[in-house]
């Protein structure tokens, strides 16, 4: 069997369907768990005291931002080069969970920012091509809703997605191209002298793990409701052209 079989909406909402509650679930439980260790059982750090535990919440929303356009632009560009709907419609589904993610980086970003940098916010490198991320993220889902035809929208939301990617990778290595900023490095790094502390890094993970399993449920689920919607246009179309020949 081919990865392309799933390219056919059938197939997709087939395998997908019992796959989404199996990822709420664990989603449910990894964040449960990674919250409570991480909040109520991990100690204050030396230096930022208890607002370090916001990395709970903080790091994998980044993570998930970036990665959520990403995985946006591989759908899109498999839209460009074949020409699956799926692939369109998957990347349409995420963009508002990319959203919601980039939002909650942003503010969880200047509550945990305020008290170690005396700010809320400051145009450093990293902060500033997060920002202009969220941007593309919006206009992107407002290029969606702009255009009625379907696969122009998409060859069009595709575009835009591949530019904006180089926002999407900027927020995520600006910290190595620019040395100048106020914003930390990376707290995940194969450096131990880099990487976050022992004690945070089992349930950080943790909570890395619920937000991929959310992002993919919420995804798998928003693309089953694009498909449908779709199926609704074709059929008011088709009924559309009947009166009309009627």
């Amino acid at each position: 069997m081919s990865i392309w079989d799933y390219a056919n909406p059938k197939k997709f909402i087939a395998t997908t369907t019992p796959l989404v509650p199996w990822f709420f679930g664990l989603a449910g439980v990894s964040l449960v768990v990674g919250l409570i260790w991480g909040f109520f059982f991990t100690p204050d750090d030396f230096r930022q005291g208890s607002t370090v535990k916001i990395i709970y919440l903080h790091v994998p929303s980044a993570l998930m931002a970036i990665n959520a356009w990403l995985m946006m632009l591989v759908a899109s560009l498999i839209w460009l080069i074949r020409r699956h709907h799926v692939s369109a419609l998957a990347a349409k589904a995420a963009a508002p969970v990319g959203i919601a993610m980039t939002l909650i980086a942003l503010f969880t970003g200047a509550i945990w920012g305020e008290p170690m940098w005396g700010t809320w916010w400051a145009w450093d490198p990293r902060l500033t091509s997060f920002l202009i991320l969220f941007l593309f993220y919006l206009g992107y889902v407002a290029l969606w809703q702009a255009i009625s035809d379907p696969d122009t929208a998409a060859d069009l939301t595709s575009i835009l997605c591949m530019v904006g990617s180089v926002f999407a990778l900027l927020s995520r290595y600006a910290v190595n191209f620019w040395n100048q900023g106020l914003h930390q490095g990376a707290s995940l790094s194969l450096d131990k002298e880099e990487n976050v502390a022992d004690v945070f890094y089992q349930p950080l993970l943790l909570c890395i793990a619920g937000f991929v399993l959310l992002f993919l449920a919420l995804v798998l689920l928003r693309t089953r409701t694009e498909i449908g919607r779709r199926r609704i246009r074709a059929l008011e179309m088709r009924a559309r052209r009947q009166e009309v020949r009627a």
